[in-house]
């Protein structure tokens, strides 16, 4: 009993850290499963069919491929896996999590969650109004050199391309990555840490796993524009907590990258130039 009392904290530090890792693991598996099946259409139509796809005609296939399925089937794999590796580690470790059942709260939204999204998006846009008019003021004072999101800057080039996204932030972008990385990701964690660590942690995984997709600037700039991404990021964790429903978030996301992209659309299409303030919004979307 006393080596099974001395060996507890051990197991549960490294159910700690296991936690943080698979649910690390977890997003990027989502979003790295869905890149890869790009990639293969992407070289299966240039070998099989010689035809080489555009750079708009890749962000269509990335947003079916990454936020259409790679998010949604990962979410589920790991819904119907859970309770297996649950039971291995049962057999592996005298002191290991049990097999509770793992659901991801789906409903239509009532007239409470209505007002929750709205409120929501209103806190979300203002949060990046505060975020922009700090970010403007470190650029103009220290000439940090901003990033851009790849699917802003293929907007900026192509505007039309804008009007597609707008959609696509409702139907693919918001459900795709808020079942994974709220439903999934946020839900992982919130096991072992809490609810109050499970949105900060989430939001912190989810901000910092756009890095990648930022383009142009300097390192400090990429940090800045993922930092910018936070305070949406804590509100749609929070909406989740609160509600348990993930169509809340996925409305708010849709509706706050909608809005951007609207922003941009107006922006380059009607003023024919990008302002500063514009432009740091670009690298803001999600």
């Amino acid at each position: 009993m006393a080596t099974a009392t001395r060996d507890r904290p051990v197991l549960q530090a490294f159910q700690y850290g296991f936690t943080l890792f698979s649910a690390l693991s977890l997003g990027v598996i989502g979003l790295g499963f869905g890149s890869i099946l790009l990639l293969t259409i992407a070289f299966s139509l240039s070998l099989g069919a010689g035809v080489q796809i555009t750079q708009v005609q890749t962000l269509v296939l990335g947003l079916i491929t990454v936020q259409g399925i790679g998010c949604p089937v990962i979410a589920y794999t790991y819904i119907k896996l859970r309770p297996v590796i649950r039971a291995k580690l049962r057999e592996v470790f005298s002191y290991a999590p049990d097999t509770d059942a793992f659901s991801i709260g789906i409903a239509v939204p009532s007239l409470r969650e209505a007002g929750i999204i709205v409120l929501g998006y209103v806190s979300a846009m203002g949060g990046l109004v505060v975020v922009a008019t700090i970010i403007t003021t470190l650029v103009s004072l220290f000439g940090i050199e901003t990033a851009t999101n790849q699917a802003a800057e293929i907007g900026m080039e192509n505007p039309d391309v804008l009007l597609l996204l707008i959609p696509a932030s409702f139907l693919l972008i918001g459900p795709g990555e808020e079942l994974l990385f709220r439903g999934v990701v946020q839900g992982r964690i919130r096991d072992y840490f809490g609810p109050i660590s499970g949105v900060t942690i989430a939001s912190v995984i989810f901000a910092g796993i756009h890095y990648p997709a930022l383009s142009g600037g300097s390192a400090t700039g990429k940090l800045v524009a993922v930092s910018a991404l936070l305070i949406p990021s804590l509100i749609l964790g929070a909406t989740y907590e609160y509600t348990d429903n993930i169509v809340v978030p996925s409305l708010i996301h849709g509706a706050y990258n909608a809005t951007l992209f609207t922003g941009l659309y107006v922006t380059v299409k009607f003023s024919g130039e990008l302002s500063s303030a514009a432009g740091v919004l670009s690298g803001s979307g999600f």
